[in-house]
């Protein structure tokens, strides 16, 4: 109880720092939902997020104010240079962070970030989880940073310092995994997005649990809508990436995916995602019988053992098929639906692949309900 409500305080900070918008699936979003899914102290997330996006945006200025990258040869011989750093401890709501302020040769730069004396400064702090976990433009940080120390960058300066953070989300695509999962989820999530008009795009997203339990966000991909073509580049990024075996898949029901993941992982068990089918069913009953059909349809998955949840399944559609024949018979030939009953009964619980999703994703329905966010195509890679 004391961590669901932690929790959602951390889940009110983010909607309070975002203001208008809505909280994207970016590198930051990505670590902060391990740490709630391992109940980790999230004070000290924030602390050390804010404390690499600091040093790192600190030392990005320098090179703006430079002009040039380290051992860039166009530094050689431009009158001045780079001089080490010193350090200064920063107060923020979360926990002190270390900074190293880098220096130049000739003792001209002063960095408009952290103000000259300054310990503390909580709209600074706002302000770097704001630009790290969302996609604002390169004009918008701009105006943020002029706005609130009268020191103005040009676009073109911004996007140089933004690199640095660009680097960690092209590490997120590229890093090693696991080789073995206990538990694969594939789901599309929905995301609005901007190509001339604002559309909901589909976001195909894989995540997983380890043999030790541990949850984690593995890739996404991005498209128009879930098709095959998406779901198959997000399989075989997570073959190149070091994922050589998985236990057991759950999935949404997407027409074909079935027989890519047989492919790509055929030794995998496949299961199809309860909470997807109990919409489904809700869909397509009559509203005065949706309370008890979806009653009795959990009976089905809450079952002690195999055998009691075929039967249960039977009485189930025995009982409704004479009123929904084509709902039962298409339940009745609804494939992968008890696997989950083959494995232990600690991941029974997998079989509920939005709950799942859900947890590791702050709540992101409820939030998308109370935000309106959209990206521009060529930033949403980064901004996930």
């Amino acid at each position: 109880c004391v961590n669901t409500k932690r929790n959602k305080s951390v889940i009110v900070e983010l909607r309070n720092i975002t203001r208008k918008r809505f909280i994207p699936m970016t590198q930051f979003t990505t670590e902060l939902l391990n740490f709630l899914a391992q109940m980790q102290d999230i004070d000290e997330f924030f602390r050390s997020s804010l404390e690499t996006a600091m040093n790192d945006l600190l030392q990005a200025e320098l090179s703006a104010f430079l002009g040039y990258e380290p051992y860039d040869k166009v530094g050689y011989n431009s009158g001045n240079s780079r001089n080490g750093t010193y350090s200064r401890k920063f107060e923020t709501k979360y926990g002190t962070v270390q900074l190293s302020i880098p220096r130049d040769r000739n003792g001209n730069f002063s960095p408009a970030l952290i103000p000259a004396y300054g310990r503390r400064d909580d709209h600074l702090e706002e302000m770097v989880i704001k630009l790290y976990q969302t996609g604002v433009t390169t004009r918008e940080i701009s105006d943020i940073i002029e706005r609130m120390y009268g020191h103005h960058y040009s676009p073109t300066t911004i996007s140089n310092i933004s690199k640095t953070t660009q680097e960690n989300v092209a590490a997120f695509h590229e890093r090693s995994l696991e080789a073995n999962y206990s538990v694969l989820f594939l789901d599309g999530t929905y995301l609005p997005l901007r190509r001339g008009t604002v559309s909901k795009e589909c976001i195909p997203i894989a995540l997983g649990i380890t043999p030790e339990g541990q949850k984690a966000v593995l890739g996404y991909e991005i498209a128009p809508n879930e098709n095959n073509a998406s779901w198959s580049t997000l399989l075989d990024k997570l073959q190149n990436q070091g994922i050589q075996q998985v236990s057991l898949v759950v999935t949404d029901g997407f027409k074909g995916l079935e027989q890519m993941i047989s492919q790509a992982y055929p030794l995998a068990k496949q299961q199809r995602c309860f909470i997807h089918i109990s919409r489904n069913l809700a869909s397509k009953v009559k509203r005065s019988d949706r309370a008890v059909i979806l009653e009795q349809f959990k009976m089905i998955y809450r079952a002690e053992n195999l055998e009691m949840a075929v039967q249960a399944l039977e009485d189930f559609i025995a009982e409704w098929k004479p009123k929904y024949r084509k709902v039962m018979e298409s339940l009745e030939n609804t494939d992968n639906l008890l696997t989950f009953y083959q494995f232990p009964y600690q991941i029974w619980h997998t079989a509920f692949i939005r709950q799942t999703s859900l947890s590791l994703l702050t709540k992101k329905s409820n939030v998308k309900r109370k935000r309106r966010f959209f990206f521009l195509t060529r930033r949403l890679w980064n901004v996930i």
